[in-house]
């Protein structure tokens, strides 16, 4: 027999087992090319920063360094110290106060700050140095890309989410601050007692991860953002050299390939079981207080614990009179809330 012949039987054998198989499977046809004909789809890169699917995250524990001293008070010392978060090392300001042990911890969480005007601490320094003083360690951590951080990712959407996963670690990470004050001879914390203070952006963090989490850290709110995404960033862009259009550009490319709905914290609000405290100025030009009214109702509405101040004529940042109401509220709620007072 021929090459030829023997070709064309080769090629009848196979057909005839293509055929076969679809004789017996009509909804399933087996490639002849094997796994090659049906390549596995692959994953999007961002679906893993869905609430849902933050939500099953398992935090990292990254351990906390102190760094160099960075301000030296008759109350407290600030330092700067270092954690990590998906491999990635992220520093930030720390107060201890002086002569005190069993410290409980706040996290606080700043808003928005321009990038060339940046120092580690910005946005939250009043405010810690003011729990500082009224013994707490406080917590400050600058986020990717800001302070001494290392560099964030470069798309412009996962770096917004990174924000998220940066607390989750930090909070987490929280299990190693005594070893790290041991190592300089610190006061050490009561660990298991954490709060969290949020403004502006760091208010919409916050929510978030309150959501995340399901944790009962008793959170303070200064003005959040809570509106749905992706209308709470593209709100901001009026001031921008472009007015938006290169971030207008990047959200469209994202709804093109995710559903928004997933990555927008009003949808899971039903998820927090903290107790909130919120706090908003009338005159706030960054974030309206119809945002705050109605975070408050809807808060209410599905019965999660918040008590809400607003504040007569006051801005953004508290700084034309309300300041330092709002801080003693917010300690005092925090006192007991963590159970520091009876």
């Amino acid at each position: 027999m021929s090459f030829r012949h023997l070709l064309l039987l080769a090629l009848g054998i196979l057909a005839a087992a293509i055929l076969l198989s679809v004789f017996r499977n009509p909804t399933q046809v087996i490639s002849p090319l094997g796994k090659l004909g049906n390549p596995s789809p692959t994953e999007k890169p961002l679906k893993k920063y869905s609430y849902k699917s933050l939500k099953t995250r398992k935090s990292q524990e990254g351990k906390i360094t102190i760094d160099k001293i960075l301000k030296d008070d008759d109350r407290f010392t600030s330092y700067r110290f270092f954690f990590t978060t998906g491999g990635k090392r992220v520093s930030g300001l720390m107060n201890v106060p002086k002569n005190i042990s069993n410290l409980p911890v706040m996290v606080l969480i700043r808003g928005y700050v321009d990038q060339t005007i940046y120092t580690t601490g910005e946005g939250t320094r009043r405010v810690g140095e003011e729990f500082a003083s009224q013994g707490f360690i406080t917590l400050s951590p600058d986020l990717l890309g800001y302070g001494s951080s290392d560099k964030p990712s470069s798309d412009a959407m996962e770096e917004r989410f990174q924000t998220y996963t940066t607390i989750l670690d930090l909070l987490e990470s929280i299990k190693t601050l005594n070893e790290a004050l041991e190592k300089q001879n610190l006061p050490l914390a009561r660990t298991e007692s954490v709060g969290i203070w949020g403004h502006s952006n760091g208010g919409q963090i916050a929510l978030s991860i309150l959501e995340i989490t399901g944790a009962t850290y008793p959170t303070i709110l200064w003005a959040p953002v809570s509106k749905p995404f992706p209308y709470s960033i593209l709100y901001y862009t009026d001031d921008a050299n472009d007015h938006g259009k290169a971030l207008r550009k990047v959200v469209a490319q994202f709804e093109a390939e995710y559903d928004s709905e997933l990555y927008s914290l009003i949808n899971y609000f039903d998820w927090i079981k903290a107790p909130l405290q919120l706090h908003q100025g009338t005159a706030d030009e960054a974030v309206p207080q119809a945002w705050s009214d109605i975070l408050y109702d809807t808060l209410k509405e599905k019965e999660i614990p918040v008590t809400y101040y607003t504040y007569s004529g006051e801005n953004h940042n508290f700084n034309t009179g309300g300041w330092q109401t709002a801080f003693d509220r917010g300690l005092s709620f925090i006192k007991k809330e963590l159970g520091l007072v009876q």
